[in-house]
């Protein structure tokens, strides 16, 4: 399902989905804060929150820490978070003209230290490079998943689509609620999400709600980057650790797959 603001994003937060309001069943809360110079979120929720920057700086204060953090363009620099459980104090003050960052909070009761993560911290990985004619070359960034935080209820990352290429491809599903957020390089781009049987137009600042078992690949328009933050709620009792690929669709994944048009 594709989330649209009926009108701009303002200044301040930008709700998109809700646990307990529209869209619940992403069983998480999701949205866009927009920020300006010397403007301060305070949040001690009893829920598991992550903060992503996208852009701009700004100081996260909490737990006596204070951490300066900045990220000029999110296609160009990886990921900037901070993963905090439920209940932790958290202060985020906007220094430069504009700041954006994600916001995502679901309920957990596991209690575990905060975790910042740079841009150094967060590993860029090429996948599809070297196979399906490289037409689904991407750059994929795990912020945290199972594999290193496996007391966390959420899994974040991003990825970035080439220009005219595909990603999240062969294409998967699970049974985990999951959310895409778009972005393009130019901001006047635009792609296209496969949700099953269905496919929809994205746009800047668009989101989609991918329901439980829907396959989801993604293309962008030539000439156009697309970045998608991506978001999975683990089930209480199915935790996400890898998707199901469609079988007819595997073959693509072979190195020495005979793919019409790339014979050399």
């Amino acid at each position: 399902m594709r989330i649209r603001s009926d009108s701009p994003y303002i200044r301040g937060y930008n709700s998109i989905t809700e646990m307990n309001g529209n869209y619940k069943s992403a069983l998480m809360d999701f949205g866009l804060f927009l920020l300006e110079s010397g403007d301060k979120i305070v949040n001690e929720e009893p829920l598991e929150r992550a903060y992503l920057l996208m852009k701009g700086s700004v100081i996260f204060n909490y737990n006596g820490k204070s951490i300066k953090a900045e990220r000029s363009n999110p296609f160009n620099v990886s990921c900037v978070c901070l993963h905090i459980p439920k209940g932790v104090k958290v202060e985020i003050i906007c220094t430069s003209k504009q700041a954006e960052l994600v916001y995502q909070a679901t309920t957990n009761n596991n209690e575990f230290e905060p975790v910042f993560y740079s841009s150094e911290d967060v590993a860029s990985e090429m996948r599809g490079k070297g196979t399906m004619g490289d037409t689904s070359t991407r750059n994929v960034r795990t912020i945290f998943d199972n594999s290193n935080a496996p007391y966390a209820n959420l899994v974040l990352g991003e990825v970035i689509d080439y220009p005219g290429k595909w990603s999240s491809y062969p294409p998967h599903h699970h049974p985990q609620p999951e959310i895409y957020f778009y972005k393009f390089n130019p901001v006047n781009g635009y792609g296209f999400c496969e949700l099953g049987e269905d496919v929809v137009k994205v746009r800047e600042n668009d989101a989609v709600l991918i329901p439980a078992g829907a396959t989801h690949p993604q293309t962008t328009a030539p000439g156009y980057a697309m970045l998608y933050v991506w978001v999975i709620r683990h089930l209480e009792n199915d935790r996400y650790i890898t998707p199901t690929f469609v079988e007819e669709h595997t073959w693509v994944n072979d190195s020495n797959a005979k793919i019409w048009g790339s014979e050399k």
